[in-house]
């Protein structure tokens, strides 16, 4: 019985290499996907705010301000002499902002220092900043009227010697300094396990009764569990080796890391391709032809690229759709090898992952075994 089980992983991992199309799909055109995202969207790269500012005062007040905002961590600030370009480019749906300085600002600015050093009320007219932005874009009118709001604040609370009674400390618990290729890596990893096992397996069974192959295998002494125990293993043998190139090429390209235990992220591989291979199995015994075999795997796999958490975070999908998004095994897979990776979270943390996907695989091996069919 092992000299057959082996026998059958050698043949599988032979058609596997054998295979160019497999090969490409399967490795080359995830880490191919890796380093473009990670190229344009996710390398060292900061995120940042575009700032165009006009100065009208022309005084040490309004110089002093620019300086400042040129100072803020995560804000790009030029300075221009008209705003009508820019004014224009945020219509157009550039992502940028435009401030404005009124002619105003220092004298308004001094006026009040001056007031507040004789414990006097300042009555004088508010001067008031122009930000100029796209409030469509939630991405950038939130963290741009948030930082402003933030650096006006600590203005008139300098100009009024204002000391607040009440802070807040920030205590952190849990944020590391991550990228999107940070958060990129393990997704694609997650996707590779989906893609290699449900697409792959349904489509390769589905072919293989058709052709009459595995009424063949039927007729031999090969038992089922033998089969099916050479097809996981070789699976388990490619999943982990395509792994290991993303990891690898991962660190050296754009410096990723695997932080936590690399034994808690191989039992996820495992349960990961587990589930999907059975999940395969379900599709190819509800598929009658190779042909629907395929659009069948597809159909159900492409939502689950972008409702997984593989490109986008989860936290960012709409709220009634989280219920959803979160019992899918593709979430809590790409979520546990992304706090493995990036976290070094261990089972206590992750065990609402494990006991999901596992109960995943549990449920999709009994349906399969009712639906597989060898002829």
């Amino acid at each position: 019985m092992m000299k057959a089980y082996w026998q059958v992983t050698r043949a599988q991992l032979i058609l596997f290499s054998r295979n160019r199309q497999v090969l490409f799909w399967s490795l080359v055109f995830p880490i191919f996907l890796m380093i473009m995202l990670g190229s344009f969207i996710g390398g060292d790269k900061k995120m940042g705010l575009n700032l165009s500012i006009q100065d009208q005062d022309h005084s040490i007040a309004s110089k002093m301000l620019v300086q400042q905002l040129s100072q803020q961590q995560g804000i790009m600030v030029t300075e221009v002499s008209s705003i009508d370009d820019d004014k224009k480019r945020i219509q157009n749906g550039e992502s940028r902002m435009v401030l404005v300085i009124p002619p105003s600002y220092g004298e308004t600015l001094g006026k009040a220092v001056e007031a507040s050093s004789k414990g006097e009320i300042s009555a004088n007219k508010v001067t008031e900043l122009k930000l100029y932005l796209d409030k469509t874009n939630m991405a950038i009118a939130v963290p741009g009227m948030s930082a402003m709001n933030t650096i006006v604040g600590e203005l008139n609370a300098q100009a009024l010697k204002w000391k607040p009674a009440i802070t807040v400390a920030g205590i952190a618990l849990q944020a590391p300094d991550l990228r999107y290729i940070d958060f990129l890596v393990p997704g694609i990893v997650a996707m590779m396990i989906m893609s290699n096992n449900m697409n792959g397996v349904a489509g390769q069974i589905a072919s293989w009764r058709e052709r009459g192959i595995l009424r063949r295998l039927q007729s031999t002494p090969l038992t089922s569990g033998t089969f099916i125990a050479g097809q996981i293993t070789a699976r388990l043998m490619l999943n982990s080796f395509q792994a290991l190139i993303v990891l690898v090429v991962g660190f050296l390209v754009f410096g990723t890391a695997v932080k936590g235990s690399w034994l808690l992220l191989i039992a996820f591989v495992i349960m990961g391709t587990l589930a999907f291979m059975s999940i395969g199995f379900i599709i190819a015994g509800l598929a009658k032809t190779p042909e629907s075999a395929g659009p069948i795997a597809g159909f159900v796999s492409f939502p689950l690229l972008f409702l997984g958490g593989v490109f986008f975070p989860i936290q960012n999908m709409p709220e009634w759709l989280q219920p959803v998004v979160k019992a899918l095994p593709i979430a809590h897979l790409s979520t546990a090898i992304r706090q493995v990776m990036n976290v070094g979270a261990d089972l206590g943390t992750l065990w609402t992952e494990a006991a999901l996907l596992g109960g995943w695989l549990v449920g999709a091996f009994i349906i399969a075994s009712y639906t597989f069919k060898w002829e």
